[in-house]
């Protein structure tokens, strides 16, 4: 398995993953898939800052990682929040951990303070990798999301970079 940047020709792959949370997993908070077009642009805007990366076994994109602006007025320009997908069954591999290592490393080379990771809590897989890594829980917001009918928990956790 190789960790790359990633580069436009992996918007399908990356939109495919995106999907397949959304449609099975309280990951992402949206019950709207992406269309193709939705997803390059989406993709295009991560490649634009070179916050994108991908991992690929076989030639196949098997997980991403991309990081963003936490929010969005200026004030909190220093600050970015990381996403890590893994291909459906691809779990447990450690392709989750080389993809955040990159990640962290990319975030920081580009001169940023901090990475923060807005987790579902219950996704306890995804709390541990971001500890291995060095994210300490800031806190959880009780049901401040929804999905698939129930109320969602948001679990904060925060890596300092410089």
């Amino acid at each position: 398995m190789e960790v790359r940047p990633a580069r436009p020709a992996d918007a399908e792959a990356v939109r495919e993953i995106r999907n397949h949370a959304i449609a099975h997993s309280t990951a992402l908070w949206t019950d709207t898939q992406q269309s193709p077009a939705e997803g390059a642009a989406w993709l295009a805007a991560h490649l634009e800052r070179g916050s994108a990366f991908v991992a690929e076994a076989d030639g196949e994109v098997v997980g991403f990682a991309v990081y963003g602006q936490w929010r969005e007025k200026e004030g909190y320009r220093h600050s970015v929040e990381d996403s890590v997908y893994v291909r459906e069954g691809r779990h447990g591999l450690g392709i989750g951990s080389a993809l955040l290592g990159v990640l962290v490393t990319a975030a920081r080379e580009a001169g940023h303070h901090v990475m923060i990771a807005g987790i579902e809590a219950e996704n306890t897989a995804s709390v541990r990798l971001h500890e291995r890594h060095g994210f300490l829980h800031v806190g959880t917001i009780p049901e401040v999301g929804v999905k698939f009918g129930r109320w969602l928990d948001l679990t904060l956790m925060r890596l300092p970079l410089a």
